[in-house]
């Protein structure tokens, strides 16, 4: 069953000289208990579908449900049901992690006894308690993100919109968000995240939509993403300069379609099939041409590769819809 609908969403944006189109006839559909990924780059315009679909914004034509309920007509019974974490953490820095958390509660409607009981329960899972009672101020980016989540999630939503929720984390921040978010697909909770992060895509989306100038442009899990890109690629360090168009020869004639060279790093790409057996007939090749490499690897296509093969730029492209 769906959790998530939507036909044909547009949203324009419009000054006095300019019109952008940051919805531009988009369809999602995301299933209950699953994971929908809207991987693009800033401005594509992820956040304004999510936006919509959390009743924020009107949609200029089309029509979207959310749970079942329209997200124009139905908005108060959509709010009731889901839980929005934004790019930037919208919880009062005057204010504790744990008066934050009541706050919400009570914005949900909790009784204040039961606020403070989902509160004391969210400090636990999302390992706030020993700063439970400072002030956010002087809370690190990655432990404000946790309180924000946890806010999210006060109301225990069936449907959560993450939006970005990893933006501007250290590494380490990042993977503790991930692991918050696979609890709560283990715990059924349906989730539509946005990123422009490949590698979270991949981690945590069971379905990713790819987003570019307001329309969605592909979808489908990972591997089925990267299967429309093509197959292996062995990528060749040259040590020499001088010797890159001879390993580009061999590369040419071992490899299965057409070598591309990065200068700056001298390194030659070529694609490939055969896996392990292909790379070491390279490496033998090379190596009785007597042509020294720094380094040769097999690598399936990454999301980049998608993205890059499906726009023409790289996923952290920033587009004129920035502000989308």
């Amino acid at each position: 069953m769906a959790a998530i609908t939507a036909e044909g969403l547009v949203k324009i944006y419009r000054t006095r000289k300019t019109e952008v189109r940051a919805l531009d006839g988009v369809d999602l559909q995301v299933d209950e208990g699953t994971v929908m990924g809207l991987l693009g780059p800033n401005g594509a315009g992820k956040t304004t579908a999510v936006r919509i679909l959390a009743t924020l914004l009107r949609p200029d034509a089309g029509h979207a449900t959310v749970g079942g309920f329209d997200v124009v007509r139905e908005a108060h019974q959509v709010r009731s049901m889901i839980g929005l974490s934004g790019q930037y953490a919208a919880v009062d820095e005057n204010l504790t992690a744990r008066e934050n958390l009541w706050m919400f509660g009570r914005l949900y409607q909790l009784p204040s006894a039961e606020s403070s009981r989902r509160a004391a329960e969210l400090l636990v899972q999302f390992d706030l308690v020993e700063a439970a009672d400072r002030t956010v101020k002087t809370y690190s980016g990655g432990m404000r993100r946790r309180l924000d989540l946890a806010s999210a999630l006060i109301g225990r939503p069936r449907l959560l919109f993450l939006d970005e929720p990893t933006t501007g984390l250290d590494p380490r921040s990042r993977l503790g968000m991930w692991d918050v978010i696979r609890r709560l697909v283990r715990d059924g909770v349906t989730l539509l995240l946005t990123t422009q992060y490949l590698e979270e895509a991949d981690e945590l989306a069971d379905i990713i939509a790819v987003v570019d100038h307001g329309r969605i442009i592909a979808r489908g899990t990972a591997d089925q993403l990267k299967s429309q890109v093509g197959g292996e690629r062995i990528e060749v360090v040259v040590h020499d300069p001088s010797e890159i168009q001879r390993a580009a020869e061999i590369l040419a004639r071992d490899g299965s379609g057409q070598w591309t060279l990065d200068e700056h790093t001298r390194k030659l790409t070529v694609p490939a099939t055969g896996g392990a057996a292909k790379l070491i007939e390279v490496v033998r090749d090379l190596g009785e041409a007597g042509v020294e490499i720094d380094d040769i690897a097999l690598r399936r296509p990454t999301l980049d590769d998608v993205f890059l093969s499906l726009t023409g730029h790289t996923s952290e492209t920033e587009t004129p819809e920035a502000a989308a």
